[in-house]
């Protein structure tokens, strides 16, 4: 079953998100790049706060845009996993040294800190042969997930749906949970969802559009309505003919 992911740009948003009910919460500063990072003092407050709410969302949080050097990574990432998140997660690019990067973080991954890498669609070839799957299964990472380093264009422009259902089918093939994101819309949901990721990631949907803008709760709320399979809306009664005499 596909859940969803909300990312957040600071604490204030977390309550206006949680009545949605998002099964991921995604600690992330959309005014900072396509994985800007909170600072890991608020990464943990957040994590100490809501350590015993029942049903919490589990949370996840970005190591920020690191160049693709395992000097620049591997520290950001033990920087976030201290904090006690749920999930790391690390953005991977096809320049400098990705797959250096990646077995760098082997022994994070063998220390229980459960690593989730972000591919960015509009950067890499749009082939799942092409993407490092392999290689983040054997370093011991939970999970990847497809997203956009650029904004102005959402995941399905890069991709199309045949290759996004084989990054799914890939990816699940190495025991890795699957996400897809990247300026994602409600009008995107069913066709992702018959893809079967184990979750779809939101930021601008939350915010009327707008990723840096605030999260709108009627927004979130479609956004988990659609996924859920719900309607959306509801049209407005229809208003009765005027008697004419």
């Amino acid at each position: 079953m596909t859940g969803w992911l909300a990312s957040v740009a600071d604490a204030a948003e977390i309550s206006l998100v949680l009545p949605a009910g998002p099964d991921i919460l995604d600690l992330k500063d959309p005014g900072a790049g396509a994985l800007g990072a909170w600072d890991p003092e608020d990464i943990a407050h957040v994590v100490r706060d809501m350590a015993t709410m029942p049903g919490r969302p589990r949370l996840s949080a970005t190591i920020g845009d690191q160049p693709m050097r395992p000097d620049a990574v591997v520290p950001a990432a033990r920087r976030i996993a201290a904090t006690g998140v749920d999930f790391v997660k690390i953005g991977f690019a096809p320049d400098g040294a990705p797959d250096r990067c990646i077995d760098a973080l082997a022994p994070l991954a063998r220390d229980g800190a459960k690593l989730i890498a972000v591919l960015f669609a509009d950067l890499w070839p749009s082939d799942p042969c092409c993407l490092p799957i392999d290689r983040l299964a054997a370093a011991g990472f939970r999970g990847a997930m497809l997203d956009t380093a650029g904004k102005r264009h959402g995941l399905r422009h890069h991709w199309q749906d045949d290759q996004l259902g084989s990054f799914v089918c890939c990816a699940r093939a190495h025991r890795l949970l699957t996400g897809l994101a990247g300026s994602l819309r409600v009008a995107d949901i069913p066709a992702l969802m018959a893809l079967s990721p184990d979750y779809l990631g939101f930021r601008g949907a939350l915010c009327g559009g707008e990723r840096t803008a605030g999260i709108d709760p009627q927004a979130a709320s479609k956004v988990a309505a659609c996924v859920a399979g719900l309607p959306t809306a509801t049209p407005p009664p229809r208003q009765p003919e005027p008697v004419r005499s």
